[in-house]
């Protein structure tokens, strides 16, 4: 039975009336008006963006709970909805003295700490004593709160296993859901679990057998059960057995659809015709080659020949590029720019921002050397150019002069044309989103080249899942050279007297003649960076104000042992011509420290930088840590990373700082990260694991099952890019992704 301000009358179904049934049976595309009637398909929409029975049937429990089990109140959190199973100790009525009503007070008990349950009515609510007798056992559901010191449920949902019993012995069919084991959902005020639950029992009852997208063989081979019973079991187990043989089946369908997914799109973009891009005897790559002052690397040879190999074919190339920082993605990147120089075309290299852009820019000027940067005029494009500057640069880009465009988001602008577009490449991908790439991939003639480039290390199963459609080169190699970086964690919880000796430490080595930065996670005591993507950090963490780069750059400017030196600050506010300016003047050497928010994080590239400070290191996740100790110990010197912290010891935010400066291994720490953080949303933009859309699946966790899908996936898509053999399959594709998933698949 379930509560509400009146008494119910007759049979209900959480407030409407349950649908008559209907002699054809529902199918996963059937539409929840249908299946449910237009007032909880409504409903539904509104809490769960579910549109059809297989959205509802997508919608997992989140955990089982057993009749017989009493669930300990002691672990809810105030603020959350909870649904807590638990007995009736006490009840009782008594009238409201400001206004006219009563409230009903329960005191419900899992045997051992206790929880209120408040119910305000507007008369005598005697039909609810009746309803919640002292010894009965139930289901309760609703917003925990604490009021004067104890945690209450306002008003909640419930229900009892008496009222249950009596469904069932007034209602056959109510038997299908009076198990041992009931199953709770992730559920909001307005639909509670047992009403999620009661929808999906009505759902099952009338579902036909479903498509399995899994083929005979294969879910023969894994031991797996029919999708059918997976989905049956999954909503309602007799048995823990039951549930846990329906994960493993269904964790393996996830595996399987999004495997067969990438294989697809891998498979279509191949079909693609475009230009070969080779280099030209005699042409920019040879003389390039020739002047070179350094040699590559092993691995950078390794990925220029897988590079080139893809260039010259005639479907587009689909690459990744990822690399340590400072192992020398750059030149790589620049031997296929000139290989599409030679061919007469050209390169975009889109950024995601304007201190990067510049950084880039200067780097290949550098690289290239006088006579062949005079020759390909490589060009900056960014929103905030003079407008003089950006019609130079426009016009460049359109005549084909400039045969290397490099650019923010501003390359995507409508007015941004290009004479012949060959290659695109993508610096730090994970910024861009998928419509932004399609815009700029639109842009050539033909189907250009694409070359994304990462210097966060991607482990092997993200890699599988999040870039499958994608070839990847790896260089893992640092240049011959780089000095060693020593880090250090500065625990200010526990020596809050160290903080006046991490600038003496910073002091020393301007002494020797080097550069420093100091970069903090907020720009001012009341703005955070604007694309700063700060580490979830506990409450204790949050009481202590953000380090800001105003306030830090005032302080160190007046502090004793820096005097005399040159401090300078930047963050994301500043204009177009003040942080090149500023880079510039700090690439140079005439700044001694630069205060800087996390702009600097990724392409800065200062040889004489060595120290490294980060304030509120709690505040920056693992890879942008490693990101930020890159910056240092480029050239010939070696760097110091002071991770500066107000953590305590034990806390979470402190390990993932130790494990950071325990390792400069960035492969071993994407490892770490992807621990701590989980996949994020796999297909989409998202980089949270607060967002994943996997149900069951965990990248963490399921490397092996993941290949193993991957492989077979491989065996079936080669044959069949279509998937036209396996509709069901293909439907499972086509269900399984939203809206924006399935833009990321079918653009290239």
């Amino acid at each position: 039975m379930t509560g509400s301000s009146a008494a119910p009358a007759g049979p209900e179904f959480d407030g409407a009336a349950l649908p008559a049934p209907e002699l054809k049976p529902l199918t996963l595309d059937s539409a929840l008006k249908i299946a449910l009637g237009p007032v909880k398909a409504t409903a539904l929409r509104k809490a769960f963006a579910m549109e059809t029975v297989g959205d509802l049937l997508s919608h997992y429990p989140r955990e089982y709970a057993d009749r017989e089990v009493l669930r300990p109140l002691n672990q809810v959190t105030p603020g959350a909805n909870v649904t807590v199973i638990a007995d009736i100790i006490s009840v009782h009525e008594k009238r409201m003295s400001s206004r006219p009503g009563t409230i009903v007070e329960v005191v419900i008990s899992d045997g051992g700490g206790q929880f209120t349950l408040t119910f305000f009515g507007k008369s005598s609510q005697q039909w609810r004593l009746e309803q919640l007798r002292p010894g009965l056992r139930g289901s309760f559901s609703g917003k925990v709160r604490m009021y004067q010191g104890q945690s209450q449920l306002a008003n909640p949902a419930y229900k009892t296993f008496e009222s249950e019993e009596e469904e069932a012995r007034d209602d056959p069919s109510v038997r299908l859901r009076h198990k041992p084991l009931i199953p709770i959902y992730a559920a909001t005020a307005a639909e509670t679990s047992w009403s999620l639950q009661t929808m999906i029992d009505l759902v099952l009852r009338r579902m036909d057998t479903l498509p399995d997208p899994v083929p005979d063989d294969l879910r023969a081979e894994h031991g797996l059960l029919t999708h059918t019973e997976a989905i049956r079991w999954i909503h309602s187990p007799d048995s823990p057995a039951e549930w846990m043989a329906a994960q493993n089946t269904l964790r393996f369908t996830e595996a399987w659809v999004l495997q067969c997914a990438l294989m697809q799109r891998h498979s279509l973009a191949r079909e693609r015709r475009t230009r070969p891009r080779v280099p030209t005897p005699g042409g920019y790559l040879e003389r390039f080659d020739a002047a070179l002052p350094f040699v590559l690397t092993v691995d950078q040879e390794i990925c220029a020949v897988e590079i080139a190999g893809d260039m010259s074919q005639s479907g587009p190339m689909n690459r990744l590029l990822q690399g340590e920082v400072g192992s020398g993605k750059t030149v790589v990147a620049l031997r296929a720019m000139l290989a599409v120089a030679d061919s007469g075309g050209q390169t975009a290299l889109l950024a995601p921002t304007e201190v990067l852009a510049g950084q880039h820019l200067r780097s290949i000027t550098t690289l290239l050397g006088p006579d062949l940067a005079a020759e390909l005029m490589p060009t900056l494009l960014t929103g905030k150019l003079p407008v003089a500057q950006k019609r130079k640069a426009l016009l460049r880009a359109v005549s084909g002069q400039s045969r290397i465009v490099i650019g923010t988001h501003a390359l995507l602008s409508d007015t941004v044309t290009f004479f012949d577009l060959g290659l695109i490449v993508i610096d730090e991908q994970h910024r861009f989103g998928v419509e932004q790439r399609e815009t700029l991939r639109l842009k050539g003639a033909e189907p250009p080249h694409v070359l994304v480039m990462t210097a966060t290390p991607i482990p092997r199963t993200i890699a599988m899942t999040v870039f499958g459609d994608l070839d990847v080169s790896t260089i893992r190699i640092l240049p011959a050279g780089r000095q060693g970086i020593t880090s250090i964690v500065v625990p200010l919880a526990e020596h809050p007297d160290w903080f006046q000796r991490i600038w003496t430490k910073l002091a020393e080595e301007l002494a020797r003649g080097r550069q420093g930065f100091v970069v903090c996670p907020a720009i001012s005591p009341a703005e955070v960076e604007e694309d700063a993507d700060l580490a979830p950090v506990s409450e204790d963490d949050k009481k202590t104000p953000l380090a800001n780069v105003e306030t830090v750059h005032e302080r160190l400017r007046g502090f004793a042992p820096l005097a005399g030196y040159r401090i300078e600050a930047l963050h994301g506010r500043m204009t177009s011509e003040e942080k090149d300016r500023i880079m510039q003047s700090f690439a140079a050497g005439e700044i001694d420290v630069l205060v800087a928010t996390t702009v600097i994080e990724v392409g800065v590239d200062v040889p004489n930088a060595s120290a490294m400070v980060v304030l509120d290191a709690e505040r920056f996740g693992v890879s942008q840590l490693h990101q930020l100790r890159g910056r240092v110990g480029r050239g010939g010197v070696p760097g110091l990373c002071l991770l500066v912290t107000n953590s305590r010891t034990g806390s979470p935010s402190r390990q993932r700082i130790g494990d950071v400066a325990a390792t400069l291994d960035g492969f071993r720490l994407a490892e770490l990260d992807l621990a701590l953080r989980r996949e994020g949303n796999v297909l989409g933009d998202m980089q949270s694991g607060e967002g994943t859309s996997l149900r069951f699946l965990r990248v963490a966790e399921d490397g092996d099952l993941i290949a193993e899908a991957r492989q077979a996936a491989f065996h079936l898509v080669s044959g069949d890019p279509g998937i036209r053999i396996n509709p069901a399959l293909r439907d499972a594709i086509a269900r399984r992704l939203n809206e924006s998933e399935r833009t990321w698949l079918v653009k290239g």
